[in-house]
């Protein structure tokens, strides 16, 4: 098999790829960006170097401020990545099976004082703030087959213009759940994201757009036992006794057998005091006698389904790390908030597309 045809391959799943995307968003565009779509994603897989205009030029078809203009299209002229990456998903991940839409994010590095929304963002790989930006990923989850593909992108503001909005960190990370929540929630309605995420205040603003949280709890939450129903006047008892990790009542939970688990895991519904409601619980003793506690505010999950959901979660960092190292995410030296919105996008575009040839 000659180079040429996985090439030749990669093409055709874009443009069937694009075509789909255009079809289910309505938007028409013109002939000469599709063919250009193509060629930037192409060059996304293939360059050696670091990737931006200039090499782009080096190695494509056009000039370097070809690749600059339309990097900077409008919203309503530009591919919508989330529907383009759907597509890509589609063809890879079993869309029939328990899905989770998961997001975490993500620090890029990046120096200089002009790029908008640039500051300093926690980045897990330091353990410590840096200067630099950040991206909340979208990415889609296949719980059974244990796989993630990237669907979305967005760029997280700075706190001089988070302070303008008179907004918290979370509350614009909700703002950016509601900007996608229409097309989300046509895809699944569960959410899973990492302890950062486990408060009342996140949980209660996805919950407003019809999303459900599987996340984590912080290992000293306070979380009670569910009363029985008792044919009594008055508001029933909505908790009971606390739950005592290091002395569990065993008759109150279900335990759970799950292939290839260390230690114990048990389920329950339970009364979480920090997010006021119900959730399905899950209580994972490890070997050590560590608890560690993982809960669905989606009473419907089995205790199985939300083990299993938040595990995978971890398969959006191998995304990212895929995307740092071989589909430039990292490389983009633009100083336009659209251009690096276009670059972050198409470098998981580009990744997507090279997880269906396999």
């Amino acid at each position: 098999m000659t180079f040429s045809e996985p090439l030749s391959q990669y093409e055709e799943i874009l443009k069937d790829a694009i075509r789909t995307s255009m079809k289910e968003s309505g938007a028409k565009l013109a002939k000469t960006f599709q063919t250009l779509l193509i060629e930037i994603l192409t060059l996304y897989m293939i360059l050696p170097r670091k990737i931006n205009f200039a090499q782009m030029a080096r190695y494509g078809k056009h000039g370097e401020q070809t690749y600059r203009q339309n990097f900077n299209r409008k919203k309503k002229n530009c591919i919508d990545w989330l529907l383009l990456n759907l597509s890509l998903a589609r063809r890879v991940l079993d869309m029939d099976g328990l899905l989770a839409i998961a997001i975490n994010p993500w620090y890029i590095s990046k120096a200089g004082k002009k790029t908008p929304h640039i500051g300093r963002f926690w980045s897990g790989c330091a353990g410590a703030v840096k200067h630099g930006l950040e991206i909340m990923g979208i990415g889609l989850l296949d719980v059974a087959n244990n796989k993630c593909m990237m669907l979305r992108a967005h760029q997280t503001i700075g706190n001089s213009a988070l302070k303008m909005r008179n907004k918290t960190l979370v509350e614009y990370y909700i703002s950016v759940m509601k900007r996608y929540s229409k097309k989300l929630l046509s895809i699944t309605d569960i959410v899973v994201a990492d302890a950062f995420f486990s408060t009342s205040t996140f949980e209660k603003g996805i919950s407003e757009f019809g999303f459900y949280l599987v996340s984590r709890f912080r290992d000293n939450a306070c979380l009670h036992y569910i009363p029985k129903r008792e044919k009594r006047r008055g508001r029933p008892r909505v908790k009971r006794d606390k739950i005592n990790l290091a002395n569990l009542n065993l008759s109150c939970m279900e335990e759970l057998h799950i292939d290839g688990l260390d230690g114990k895991a048990y389920t329950l519904e339970a009364y979480a005091k920090a997010l006021k409601k119900r959730v399905r619980l899950v209580i994972w003793r490890m070997p050590g006698g560590k608890c560690k506690l993982f809960f669905s505010t989606k009473l419907s999950m089995t205790g199985e389904e939300v083990l299993k959901t938040y595990r995978t979660r971890f398969q959006i960092e191998f995304c990212y790390r895929d995307s740092k190292q071989f589909t430039g995410l990292m490389d983009c030296q633009a100083r336009h908030k659209s251009q690096l919105d276009f670059a972050f996008n198409a470098s998981f575009a580009s990744l997507n597309d090279l997880v269906n040839l396999g």
